[in-house]
């Protein structure tokens, strides 16, 4: 014979609130076994404890209403388990992105940021011909489409037969960093005609005066050295107008461990006199293969 509880003794039953079980009700989540059409009382099975409780540990780690649905309207175990699955692996996902921001934070609170002139450098660097993809991009999808046109530049140097002659390299307007969108290069300086091939289009990178720093690890920490940079350019050179620059000195082609890549941010400057503690003695530069001189 089957038992039947109240929506208050359900409720003391499953730790779930009178209020949590009507919405649930409500959005066909967990329906009572009855309802009383004259005094509209609700009545729950004992049956449905079990259900109640995998209902409440789903909320505890967060998964939608709608995906707790689709698990408990699984017509198996196999396709309710690759359900439960999803849901966890995006729930590891948002851990490391978490133990990430919290490990940075702690990194900006108990170590002095990189800045005063340490290891900033002034570097003149010379134009350099190469194979680049360009495209309007917002924030949010730079990283893929970056990776993206990295790999198919790489490619086409590679299936056209042309020597890389430097790290490759990033340029972003403005506008990538103050409306979140803009036009952003990547490119990979090579010796020999660049024959224009899908995305792929051959580049004159002009000569420019920098101000570098180098970082080290993923992009997601890098606004710490944008902002050593900010203040040492501020403070000791004459900041253009003009598109940041980044190379990649190590990145996701050598290594998969993004702790460690390295990338040179560079900051476009017009040097006037005393300039303040550049990193370097004396003149510092690229020539126009790319290398550093």
């Amino acid at each position: 014979m089957t038992s039947y509880l109240s929506i208050g003794d359900f409720s003391r039953a499953t730790h779930m609130t009178v209020k949590t079980l009507r919405h649930y009700h409500e959005v066909g989540l967990l329906e009572p076994d009855g309802v009383d059409p004259r005094t509209g009382y609700r009545r729950y099975s004992v049956d449905q404890i079990p259900t109640a409780q995998v209902v409440r540990r789903f909320r505890d780690l967060g998964m939608p209403l709608d995906q707790i649905r689709t698990v408990l309207a699984a017509c198996d175990v196999e396709t309710r388990n690759q359900h439960i699955g999803a849901h966890l692996r995006r729930l590891e996902d948002e851990l490391g992105r978490t133990q990430r921001a919290v490990a940075a934070l702690r990194d900006l609170l108990t170590a002095p940021a990189p800045g005063g002139g340490a290891g900033i450098a002034l570097r003149d660097v010379g134009p350099v011909r190469a194979a680049a993809v360009t495209a309007v991009v917002d924030a949010r999808d730079v990283g893929a489409w970056f990776q993206g046109a990295l790999g198919e530049l790489f490619a086409t140097v590679a299936g056209q037969g042309l020597r890389e002659s430097g790290p490759a390299g990033g340029v972003f307007a403005d506008e990538v960093f103050t409306l979140h969108r803009g036009q952003a290069t990547v490119f990979v300086p090579c010796e020999g005609p660049v024959r224009p091939l899908g995305r792929v289009e051959p580049l004159l990178v002009p000569g420019v005066e920098l101000a570098v720093i180098e970082y080290s690890g993923p992009p997601s920490g890098a606004d710490r050295a944008y902002g050593a940079l900010a203040t040492h350019v501020s403070r000791h050179a004459l900041a253009l107008d003009g598109p940041i620059r980044e190379y990649y000195l190590v990145g996701q082609r050598h290594t998969p461990d993004s702790a460690r890549w390295r990338t040179e941010v560079c900051w476009p400057v017009f040097r006037t006199g005393h300039t303040g503690h550049t990193g370097h003695t004396g003149r510092t530069g690229r020539t126009g293969d790319g290398e550093r001189t």
